[in-house]
């Protein structure tokens, strides 16, 4: 395993040889306290060193480990934003196997170790253990653990479990040097069509409460230690309340809104990650239209990256936050990528030049610039006298607080042989489909006479143009016709409209929740044939329609495999999910509900809380 150069007092401390002299550097000490270490080494960093910590970019990784330096998908190479522009905190896209996704961590360090201060790099990610695939938001699981997406951990509704898997998913992350958790993510889902409702808990701001706290247990400890992954909660002061459910990662969306005077409401999760010690928190995109603070404050209409109201009066002054304040993707410059162009997120504030923006995120309050490799930026601002050196510092020093906690400064280095046994094994694995066993929530169960249909016998019939014949062998008896079948089961997705005009646009499922009218008929037609057991994907609300009627069974997953998904439907497992959110009724209630309130459509289908259990059949709640 590689190591830092280093040499050895006589009290046996560590301490890096910046000069080649043999000089013991007091911010290496790991026995003095992180903020005397902080303090020293901020007196040797230079403008621009200062500049690099500030930025914050995803990075790729080479299939076998190695170093990308350029050509993919995002262009810059590794050693350049190491080495020329002085950066150390990277979010990783898709990663390989554990032990070259740890070789890949440690020859990061091998680099930053080459720089002047041999600062190390702290490597973070988007969520990365469960269904998903989206570069803007969360990657599939891969070689980690695989559960269901968050809103599954919400409809469970068990803060035990929330802190089991954030343990585990810690010691996945830490096995490969990881070190930074670009979640937990406790917006609401208030607004039925929004597209990232999948990411947070559903649209109770308690069971988000209840939840958040353990999941940043789970990840970070009581307080930031070497065994902690430390979490930037996101996104402050809660997205969900889009005009028309838009996303503002796009220009179309830009707009948050406050009809049903909500905005507490969405805090409330925040006021606990605060209290709950989070280290980091992300400003959303959204630009708030027509919003004033309760205490009448009025909330000037830019983004919330650049909203100084906010950052600042609100979450410094009046929440009492000292901590990382990281922007999210991109507010400051334009870019292509992958042939398709990503304006810059820079709502309210489009008119300014790209070195205004950055004065402006700065001025807020905020510390760090996500999605961003422009540092040369603070350093004119700061030649030019429009912002001061000393305001850096308090930003600085935020940053490296958090590197000096979580001892990266003494040894960021990993196991890469470790690696390979941690990430995956076979307990968390268990632990993961477990909880996605434990998600499914039963909505309907009417089999023939008045009986439940499911769970289904061992040997039942079973037609599923869904499902692999492999799979259904496991619990039933494929079969090819539904004539023949005893039961036809459907694997649906809920529905969104699609678009692809920007880069991302087509990963993030927005616009319509209502079913395409050839669904409909055929899972019409199939019904009359044979009872048909219906299972659909929420990543948000799906308006049913007649499907609620047409299918004898509807079960509905947040992120599922099929294996657990049969191992539910013929009772070796039981659903014990409830809706994290309502499923409206139609397109009229969703566009005449409040999208800043929760439960606001009229007369829902099934109602947030509604879920079934085998034993008795009825609703729990």
């Amino acid at each position: 395993m590689p190591t830092r150069d280093r040499i050895t007092s006589p009290e046996g401390v560590a301490f890096r040889d910046l000069n080649g002299n043999g000089t013991m550097e007091p911010y290496e000490n790991p026995t003095l306290p992180a903020g005397a270490r902080v303090a020293d080494l901020l007196t040797r960093m230079t403008l621009e060193e200062k500049a690099g910590l500030m930025m914050m970019s995803i990075l790729e990784t080479g299939a076998d480990g190695s170093i990308v330096e350029g050509g993919g998908l995002f262009r810059d190479a590794t050693s350049t934003l190491i080495h020329g522009k002085r950066m150390n905190h990277f979010n990783a896209l898709r990663l390989p196997g554990s032990r070259a996704a740890a070789r890949w961590s440690n020859l990061l360090q091998d680099l930053a170790a080459e720089t002047r201060l041999g600062i190390p790099v702290t490597l973070s990610t988007d969520p990365r253990h469960s269904f998903s695939e989206n570069l803007g938001a969360a990657l599939a699981a891969g070689a980690f653990s695989q559960w269901p997406e968050t809103l599954g951990f919400g409809a469970i509704d068990d803060p035990e479990l929330v802190g089991r898997f954030a343990d585990i998913a810690r010691q996945e992350y830490l096995a490969v040097g990881i070190r930074g958790a670009l979640h937990p993510q406790i917006d609401l889902a208030t607004e039925p069509r929004w597209a990232r409702a999948a990411g947070g808990f559903g649209q109770s701001a308690e069971t988000t409460e209840r939840l958040v706290a353990a999941y940043l247990r789970g990840f970070q400890g009581q307080r930031l230690t070497p065994a902690s992954v430390a979490c930037m909660t996101k996104h402050f002061p809660g997205g969900g309340p889009q005009r028309d459910g838009e996303d503002p990662h796009f220009p179309y969306g830009r707009e948050q809104v406050y009809p049903g005077g909500g905005f507490e409401y969405h805090l409330r999760p925040f006021r606990v990650a605060i209290a709950a010690g989070t280290a980091a928190l992300m400003p959303y995109y959204g630009l708030p239209v027509g919003l004033t603070l309760p205490d009448g404050t009025a909330v000037e209409e830019v983004g919330f990256g650049f909203n100084r109201t906010i950052i600042t009066t609100l979450l410094r002054d009046q929440l009492g936050y000292d901590g990382i304040v990281c922007t999210d993707w991109g507010l400051i410059t334009d870019q292509q990528v992958a042939g398709l162009p990503f304006p810059a997120r820079a709502w309210g504030v489009e008119q300014l030049s790209r070195p205004d923006r950055v004065a402006r995120v700065i001025e807020a309050g905020c510390d760090q610039f996500g999605g961003e490799t422009c540092p040369e930026l603070i350093v004119d601002l700061v030649r030019s006298g429009r912002l001061a050196e000393e305001r850096l510092d308090v930003s600085v020093r935020r940053l490296l607080l958090v590197k000096f906690e979580l001892g990266l400064f003494d040894d960021p280095y990993v196991d890469e042989a470790a690696a390979e046994l941690i990430v995956g094994r076979p307990e968390f694995a268990a632990a993961g489909r477990a909880a996605q066993r434990r998600s499914l929530t039963l909505l309907k169960n009417d089999g023939p006479a008045g009986l439940p249909l499911l769970p289904l016998a061992t040997g039942t019939r079973v037609y599923s143009p869904d499902l692999s014949e492999e799979e259904v062998r496991k619990h039933g008896v494929p079969v090819p016709d539904p004539a023949e079948a005893d039961v036809a089961i459907l694997r649906l997705r809920a529905p969104h409209e699609a678009r692809n005009d920007y880069f991302l646009e087509a990963r993030f499922h927005a616009g319509r929740l209502d079913f395409d009218a050839g669904t409909l008929a055929r899972v019409a037609e199939l019904s009359r044939i044979t009872p048909v057991v219906l299972d659909v994907y929420l990543d948000r609300p799906a308006i049913l329609g007649t499907l609620a009627d047409d299918a004898a069974a509807i079960i509905v997953n947040y992120g599922c495999g099929a294996d657990c998904l049969l191992d539910v439907l013929f009772g070796a497992a039981s659903p014990q999910g409830r809706l994290p959110f309502e499923l409206p009724r139609s397109m009229a209630a969703v566009e005449a509900s409040r999208p800043d309130l929760p439960g606001d459509t009229a007369d829902p289908v099934y109602p947030h809380g509604f879920g079934l259990g085998y034993a008795a059949g009825v609703a729990r709640g």
